[in-house]
């Protein structure tokens, strides 16, 4: 299983400077301790929640501040951008880098795309379009389209990737659907959206399935699934506990981006995250008029008003429970590398981390990386190395 850090590029104050800095050091770190991939997300006029307009403009840097680690665009929001400018920019990046680059696609949030000028409901057309132009872009000497966004008479659009025939081709995924379009494309599957390994393996496996009868939009089938959380790793393991699991809440606190206008957010987020543990099902009963109901303990989606009361439980869920089910990955080395290897059980390909975030500094973020490479990203390694022989 490959390990990547994810990047919003999150600072509890309003510093463009230093949030740039202070990502371009943690990524240059990465790369030294041997983490496989940077993945880097497009967000427009979320102030405070993420400072990345423009990931592609900071891999141009990194591609020549690094060596290994390949640069995932996750994702470019194809409704933003003419297709045409989509194929030359990442081809670019691609031979800036040296052929690093993985092309992450998607289509945003109602918020971003109208403040962008665009129709959410034509988000869906219109990313199909592009991704079905880019790859053809890549392909051909001479390329021309007619569709309904975009129109391209007969032009030669250059440069092509350095890789051949193009960089891997995924997709933002945060629901089922999304699961089976990507299998049927032949794209990788990138689930944002922290979940315990647990509730992602039946679509893992389902996609895994799937994706062998693909019809893909590029040159060749991408089925890798990355799944995606939060984490930090420290050497006291109650601390980067509490730190990760702070972290998440943080994340996806109440009208936080990830979360605002969705209806049941909170008991969808408890599913995903493993259900109410034993040791907070009493604390719940309170919560409910029968307490004697088992079923209603435990049924938080059914309860009338449970929204309010899902939130509640979420609000409880302790540290040692989200580390444990690999909700967050958090802890001391031993605990982050017991967590990581329950999401590679499932049959994932690669595991994103968000470290940086407005809760935790970036001292502790570089030291977190540093113990990544002296002691987690090593024994995955060994797991590659063996699983190749």
């Amino acid at each position: 299983m490959k390990l990547a850090l994810q990047y919003e590029m999150q600072r509890p104050s309003l510093d463009d400077r230093l949030v740039l800095q202070e990502t371009m050091e943690q990524c240059i770190l990465a790369d030294e301790v041997g983490f496989d991939y940077l993945w880097f997300v497009e967000h427009h006029f979320l102030t405070g929640f993420s400072a990345s307009p423009c990931p592609d403009l900071v891999y141009a840097a990194l591609s020549q501040r690094t060596k290994q680690i390949r640069l995932g665009l996750g994702v470019v929001i194809l409704p933003y951008h003419h297709p045409n400018r989509v194929a030359e920019r990442v081809a670019m990046l691609d031979h800036l880098s040296d052929g690093r680059v993985d092309f992450g696609t998607g289509r945003s949030a109602p918020y971003e795309l109208t403040g962008m000028g665009i129709d959410p409901r034509d988000s869906r057309e219109m990313w199909e379009e592009s991704l079905t132009m880019v790859p053809k872009i890549w392909e051909s000497d001479w390329f021309e389209y007619e569709g309904k966004y975009w129109q391209v008479p007969s032009r030669q659009v250059l440069p092509k990737p350095y890789q051949d025939p193009h960089p891997p081709i995924w997709v933002a995924a945060l629901q089922p659907a999304t699961y089976e379009i990507a299998a049927s494309k032949g794209i990788g599957v990138l689930a944002f959206g922290s979940s315990a390994p647990s509730s992602l393996e039946p679509f893992v496996r389902a996609y895994k399935e799937n994706v062998k009868k693909a019809n893909p939009v590029g040159a060749f089938v991408n089925d890798q699934w990355a799944n995606s959380t939060l984490g930090i790793c420290l050497e006291d393991n109650n601390e980067a506990r509490e730190l990760g699991a702070a972290s998440l809440k943080n994340f996806f606190g109440p009208d936080r981006p990830y979360v605002q206008g969705q209806k049941d957010v909170y008991a969808r987020l408890l599913e995903q995250w493993g259900g109410v543990p034993d040791h907070l099902k009493q604390n719940f009963s309170r919560y409910v008029q029968d307490d004697d109901s088992e079923e209603e303990v435990t049924d938080v989606l059914d309860f009338s008003g449970g929204q309010a009361i899902a939130h509640k439980v979420w609000e409880d869920l302790d540290a040692d429970t989200l580390a444990d089910r690999g909700v967050v990955i958090a802890g001391d080395p031993d605990s982050c590398i017991e967590a990581l290897k329950k999401h590679e059980a499932t049959g994932i390909d690669q595991m994103m981390i968000m470290m940086q975030t407005e809760t935790i500094p970036h001292e502790k973020v570089m030291k977190s990386i540093e113990l990544f490479g002296k002691y987690v990203i090593p024994e995955f390694k060994k797991s590659e190395a063996a699983a190749a022989d």
